[in-house]
């Protein structure tokens, strides 16, 4: 008589990761605030930056060069990074995944994903959506690889004033989606060029620049730090909401 399957480890570890679709949606922005509201909690983690294709500005080694780890995805081994920064007792990893990742990521979570699950280790992955339709299009077929292998965070990315995400609440593959996976849905504001700019330019965080702890010109001024204190407790508002899927 075959004996009964095993149950699955409760989850003892964590990787939250951006879906490495279309480019250019906001994935980096998301996850430096993401980054600085686990710092805001005392909350231990570790980086990976695996946007291979953006070496320089944008990328998340451009925000925290110090504590970020680059990894080459485009390797065998790339995403078993996941598996051996949690085995050095990093409850937490957050991996930035650059655009066109989709396959080594699918591939990976066909090969290893059983395996990491048994050890307990559970999966956020996290979409961003913006206006555009191919931005949706990219999210989509993400969820159709992954399936349920993952919990799903949804951020609707302002990158227009006013913002209209018509083809992401009315397609029906994206309702089908929801109907599916029951992804939580957070919003990111849109930020005034006279502070995303510059702040992208120089890789400076929300927090550095609400906090005034840059030396650049164009941040030091009142109305940017006031807005970047905005949209930083705005975002971690929405973060609150959906903590679920960023702790254990």
């Amino acid at each position: 008589m075959a004996s009964a399957a095993q149950p699955a480890p409760e989850p003892s570890s964590r990787v939250i990761f951006t879906q490495g679709g279309k480019g250019g949606v906001g994935k980096t922005a998301f996850t430096t605030g993401l980054v600085e509201w686990f710092d805001a909690h005392q909350i231990p983690y570790t980086l990976l930056d695996l946007d291979t294709e953006n070496k320089a500005r944008g990328s998340l080694t451009h925000y925290f060069r110090d504590q970020t780890r680059k990894v080459n995805i485009h390797t065998a081994e790339g995403l078993d990074s996941f598996l051996d920064v949690l085995d050095e007792g990093t409850p937490i990893v957050i991996a930035d995944l650059g655009a066109g990742a989709g396959q080594v990521a699918h591939q990976w979570f066909d090969s290893m994903y059983e395996s990491a699950k048994g050890i307990g280790v559970a999966f956020t992955a996290v979409g961003v959506v913006t206006p555009d339709p191919a931005s949706v299009e990219s999210v989509l077929t993400w969820a159709h690889a992954l399936q349920h292998r993952v919990e799903y965070l949804i951020v609707k990315n302002a990158l227009t004033e006013p913002a209209d995400f018509s083809y992401w609440e009315q397609i029906r593959q994206a309702e089908q989606f929801r109907q599916a996976f029951h992804p939580q849905e957070i919003a990111m504001e849109y930020r005034l060029a006279k502070f995303e700019n510059p702040a992208r330019q120089y890789g400076v965080t929300l927090g550095q620049a609400a906090d005034r702890k840059v030396a650049v010109p164009e941040l030091q001024q009142m109305s940017v730090v006031l807005r970047a204190q905005a949209y930083r407790r705005n975002l971690f508002g929405e973060l609150d909401r959906v903590k679920d899927l960023l702790l254990l």
